[in-house]
C-alpha cells in the first residue's frame, strides 16, 4: 500500500498557503505517495473532514490567496479528548504523516499532539506576522507588507494634500515585523512596535519638528499590539501634546488577502517540496524553514518558545531616513 500524507492549514490564513499545498501534493505524487487534504485545520482532523488530493485538485491555485482547504481555530483540539479523536481519524485514514501549515498556535498544537500520541507531524510556517523562529521569512509575510505598503502609498497622497498626520495601524499583535518593513519601505516618519517602549512625547516632538521643517505629511505606522494602545488611542494622546489634527486608518484583514507575491510563491513552493523530503527522510517533529538561503529544520517547541528578534537597526534607520 502507498504511503499517505495529510495536509492541513490552521489558524489565520496567509497568502501562499495554496502554493505550499500545491508543492506538497505534486512532490508527493511524483514520489509515489497518496495525499489527503484535511479541511478546516485541526477541527477537520477531529471531524474526519478529509478529501483526496490529486494533480487536478491543485491546478491553477498557486496564484490564489487564502487556502483551498479552509482554516479554523479549534478549542477542542487543545484538550486530551480532542487530540484522541484526531488520532483515531489519522489511524482510520492510514496517514503516515500530517504536514501542518500555520503560525505559532499551529506549531504548539503540533508539538503537543506529536508528543502525546506519537503522530508524525511536519510544520510549515504560514503566517503574515513573520514571528516564527527558525525561518527568515514566513509564508504570507511578503504579500502582507506589499498590500499594506500599497495602502500607505495611497494614504500618503491624501496626507500631503490635507497636511495632516496619519496613524496607520497594521497587523502584529505580538511582533513588529510588518510595521518595520512597511515603515522603512513607505518612508514613515515613525514606527510603533510591541518590542520597544513607546514614548508618546518623542512621537509628538518628531511630528512638531517635521511640521516646522515644512513637511506636508506625517505617517506613523502602528502595530496593533503595541503596549501604548491601538492607533486611535495613540493618535489621541499625541494630539493632546501637539494640537495637530489627525486621521486613523486601520488596514486590518486587507493584509491577509489577495494573490501572493512572487517571493511568497517561491518560498511556499520550496518549503512544500522540502516538507515531503523531510517525510521521506523520517524527519518529524520539526518546522521546515529557510535561513540565509538554506533549508533548516527547527523543533516545534523552538519555533514559538525562542523569541525571533526584530532588527533594531531598521528602527533606527527609519528615524534617520525620515528626517
Amino acid at each position: 500500500m502507498k504511503k499517505r500524507i495529510g495536509i492541513l492549514t490552521s489558524g489565520g490564513d496567509a497568502p501562499g498557503m495554496n502554493a505550499a499545498i500545491r508543492a506538497i501534493v505534486r512532490t508527493a505524487l511524483y514520489k509515489g505517495y497518496e495525499v489527503l487534504g484535511i479541511k478546516h485545520g485541526y477541527k477537520g482532523l477531529i471531524n474526519n473532514d478529509i478529501v483526496k488530493l490529486d494533480h487536478h485538485s491543485v491546478a491553477n491555485i498557486i496564484q490564489r490567496g487564502g487556502t483551498i482547504l479552509g482554516t479554523a481555530r479549534c478549542d477542542e483540539f487543545e484538550t486530551e479528548r480532542g487530540m484522541h479523536r484526531a488520532k483515531k481519524v489519522i489511524d482510520k485514514n492510514k496517514l503516515d504523516c500530517v504536514i501542518v501549515i500555520g503560525g505559532d498556535g499551529t506549531m504548539r498544537g503540533a508539538k503537543e499532539f506529536s508528543e502525546k500520541f506519537g503522530v508524525n507531524l511536519i510544520g510549515l510556517p504560514g503566517t503574515i506576522d513573520n514571528d516564527l523562529y527558525g525561518t527568515d521569512f514566513t509564508i504570507g509575510f511578503d504579500t502582507a507588507i506589499n498590500s499594506a505598503l500599497e495602502a500607505v502609498d495611497r494614504i500618503r497622497d491624501t496626507a500631503s494634500s490635507l497636511e495632516r498626520v496619519f496613524f496607520i495601524e497594521v497587523m502584529g499583535r505580538h511582533a513588529g515585523f510588518i510595521s518595520l518593513a512597511v515603515g522603512l519601505a513607505g518612508g514613515a516618519e515613525d514606527v510603533i512596535i510591541p518590542e520597544t517602549p513607546t514614548d508618546i512625547e518623542e512621537i509628538a516632538q518628531t511630528i512638531q519638528n517635521n511640521i516646522k521643517k515644512g513637511k506636508k505629511s506625517n505617517i506613523i505606522i502602528v502595530a496593533e499590539g503595541d503596549e501604548a494602545g491601538n492607533a486611535l488611542t495613540i493618535a489621541r494622546k499625541v494630539k493632546k501634546l501637539t494640537g495637530e489634527d489627525y486621521r486613523v486608518a486601520v488596514l486590518g484583514y486587507i493584509q491577509r488577502g489577495g494573490a501572493p507575491t512572487a517571493n511568497d510563491r517561491i518560498l511556499a513552493s520550496k518549503l512544500g517540496y522540502y516538507a515531503v523530503e523531510s517525510f521521506e527522510n523520517n524527519r518529524f517533529g520539526v518546522m521546515v524553514g529557510e535561513i540565509e538561503g538554506k533549508i533548516v529544520y527547527t523543533p516545534f517547541e523552538e519555533t514559538y518558545s525562542i523569541k525571533k528578534p526584530v532588527e533594531d537597526h531598521i528602527y533606527k534607520m527609519i528615524k534617520i531616513l525620515s528626517g
